[in-house]
């Protein structure tokens, strides 16, 4: 009882100790909070980008091709999308026709907030992160710094839809129970204070536009962005992460990525989770999430066609690649103007969540192993290491052509499980220098018939040849092996 009472009183001052933690406006400071822990167990979130550029939904299809700059490639910029995008803008418009003029026709008439949270519960995400505010300045709340800057209604409340967007979803996300985040961009491309005087728009705009998000919404999750024109100490970043993470009401909960200045990506990876945006993505050692669209475009593109969206299985194994290097997947999605997800998308979403409802548990929860693949013998084809467009395709590295090394399988584990995730069947599976160990146990998620192995020197050889069609209850398959 004595022990018992210890214990307690152990956990009640350590838990006061660290409510009251308190971080100075600095970075060294900062990357002493760590990073909470459910973020990097969870694996698996949904990106959502929605505002007035889902009225055009327009964008050059390919790399970059992205529909929520549809505004920045009209009026911002005179490089090479800018005369598609002109063009295309020109002839069903008109020339006179500005971007404000599209807000009308984001009616969000159609949206459904339940509907969109149930579809995200079948994916098997554990967190949605939407678009607060783009680089538009278009917030999905009621907020008065984006309509007195703007000097307009510049809000999805006071605008058009007549509605709290972010708010509603968050309440059914939630109550779907799943964590909700927020996108949030630092900067906007036309807005007048900011094209004015930037420190003033900081300080009027910014500062406590972010700050209402995060008093009134709670969000776990804040995807910071646009933020490459200024250091972290015009931004004053450091200063509000000191706010959020010492005042704020989600200050023990929420996690934020490394998006706070132009000298600030790939660093403090003690405050913040590091970002690669289709890139090859990071190895083991860092808290990473790789964010990318089911198609080529964050925000949705009527111009992507069924080629352009990435099959389940692919994304099944990006997702597998992803956590077995230890970072997170955020998949997203875009809706269109009237408030509906492409039923193509919500296909890829249950997709994934049917194949997690059988092997999960070598997803959630997970860490990497030693290794994080296994490659056949051959010569192991060249990857471009970048966090950005780095035309990685993982779904090309399974397969066998020309007789080059392919991925024969990926690692994860949890306590004494170790997971080989199989991205096709083969009828032998050998896994090198790893002992199993005499009362390992061999089992396939889904599948009830029992899996034969034994060790072979060095390696573990499983045998799956007794397996018949359907046994096996996924292309890519999941191999438990319990020591």
């Amino acid at each position: 009882m004595k022990r018992i009472s210890c214990t307690a009183i152990l956990l009640l001052f350590s838990c006061m100790w660290l409510s009251a933690q308190r971080y100075t406006a600095s970075w060294p400071s900062l990357n002493k909070r760590g990073i909470p822990v459910w973020f990097n167990q969870a694996k698996f979130g949904i990106f959502i980008h929605w505002g007035v550029y889902a009225v055009p939904s327009y964008a050059v299809v390919g790399p970059g091709g992205y529909s929520e700059w549809y505004w920045y490639n009209l009026d911002g910029t005179k490089d090479k999308p800018h005369d598609q995008v002109q063009s295309f803008h020109d002839k069903n418009y008109g020339k006179g026709f500005t971007y404000q003029q599209f807000e009308p026709q984001f009616t969000a008439s159609l949206f459904n907030p339940d509907q969109w949270a149930e579809v995200f519960r079948r994916s098997g995400a554990r967190y949605v992160v939407l678009t607060s505010k783009h680089h538009e300045g278009y917030c999905l709340w009621d907020n008065k710094e984006a309509n007195t800057s703007w000097g307009r209604s510049w809000n999805a409340v006071t605008g058009t839809p007549k509605r709290d967007l972010l708010g509603d979803l968050t309440t059914a996300v939630r109550k779907a129970g799943l964590r909700m985040g927020y996108y949030y961009s630092l900067y906007e491309w036309f807005n007048p204070y900011w094209k004015a005087d930037k420190k003033k728009y900081v300080n009027e705009v910014m500062i406590p536009q972010f700050k209402d998000l995060v008093t009134r919404y709670k969000p776990s999750v804040i995807f910071s962005d646009g933020e490459w024109e200024l250091p972290d100490s015009v931004w004053r970043s450091p200063e509000l992460l000191a706010w959020l993470f010492n005042e704020s009401p989600v200050k023990d909960e929420v996690v934020v990525d490394d998006r706070w200045g132009n000298n600030t990506r790939g660093h403090n990876n003690g405050a913040t989770y590091l970002t690669s945006e289709y890139g090859s993505g990071m190895q083991p050692g860092a808290v990473w999430e790789e964010s990318q669209g089911i198609g080529q475009s964050y925000g949705y593109n009527r111009m992507e066609n069924v080629d352009d969206y990435k099959p389940g299985k692919d994304l099944i194994l990006l997702l597998t690649d992803i956590v077995s290097r230890g970072g997170n997947l955020l998949l997203d999605i875009g809706p269109t103007a009237d408030g509906r997800i492409p039923v193509i998308m919500q296909q890829r979403l249950i997709d994934i969540g049917n194949w997690l409802k059988v092997n999960g548990e070598a997803i959630y929860d997970t860490k990497p192993w030693k290794l994080t693949r296994q490659w056949s013998p051959g010569k192991k084809p060249e990857v471009k290491e970048a966090s950005y467009m780095a035309n990685y395709d993982v779904a090309k590295m399974v397969r066998p052509a020309n007789g080059n090394a392919y991925i024969e399988m990926f690692f994860t584990r949890k306590d004494n499980t170790l997971y080989c995730i199989v991205p096709y069947y083969r009828p032998q599976l050998r896994i090198r220098d790893f002992n199993a160990g005499k009362g390992a146990v061999v089992s396939i998620p889904g599948c009830d018939k029992p899996v034969k192995w034994q060790q072979e020197g060095k390696d573990c050889v499983i045998d799956l040849s007794s397996l018949k069609p359907g046994d096996i209850p996924a292309e890519t398959f999941v191999v438990k092996i319990r020591q």
